[in-house]
């Protein structure tokens, strides 16, 4: 007999996810818990739910939300890492905590990724979260779009400038010839 319990932990891991952008399994063995508190706070910081539930638990929610490529992942301590905003924050929030907490170790790592629709291994995960953020692509795009007009301006400015000398030094011989 299914316990209630469970059967609502199932169903607040699926509205939990249903709206995820990224998913992120990772393997959490090795980490001691203060460490964990961190990470956890690391989490929090990027607006990315970090959750260790049981793997048949995890497993039935995402199959309830058709996403059964995961399964064969599902063994052994397994956290879940989810964002509704970006897609990319939960590999970078564990990837930044294991190159700096962690110093490279090979604690925590990522098990697999499932990201728009598709299933990442550790390396895709690990090259996603080398991407810069979300703001600093806008902000180069951005950059990029007005840097033809700044420099437009400065030309702009250097031959009005010019032209000023130009005026100021006739105006200044037409003085000292009268």
């Amino acid at each position: 007999m299914v316990q209630q319990f469970k059967v609502d932990k199932v169903k607040n891991l699926v509205e939990r996810l249903r709206s995820a952008k990224a998913i992120v399994l990772v393997d959490y063995k090795g980490i001691n818990v203060e460490q964990v508190n961190d990470l956890r706070n690391r989490f929090r910081a990027d607006k990315v739910e970090y959750l260790v539930e049981k793997n048949t638990l995890l497993k039935i929610a995402l199959n309830e939300l058709g996403i059964t490529e995961l399964d064969k992942y599902l063994n052994g301590p397994t956290a879940v890492a989810f964002s509704q905003d970006d897609e990319v924050s939960p590999a970078r929030v564990v990837a930044k905590f294991s190159k700096e907490v962690m110093e490279d170790a090979d604690f925590p790592s990522f098990k697999v990724g499932y990201v728009a629709g598709h299933v990442y291994g550790q390396a895709e995960l690990a090259a996603l979260a080398n991407l810069p953020t979300r703001d600093e692509l806008l902000a180069k795009v951005l950059g990029s779009m007005t840097a033809p007009l700044t420099g437009f301006m400065a030309v702009s400015q250097g031959i009005i400038r010019k032209f000023i000398y130009a005026v100021d030094a006739i105006k200044d011989k037409q003085a000292d010839a009268s």
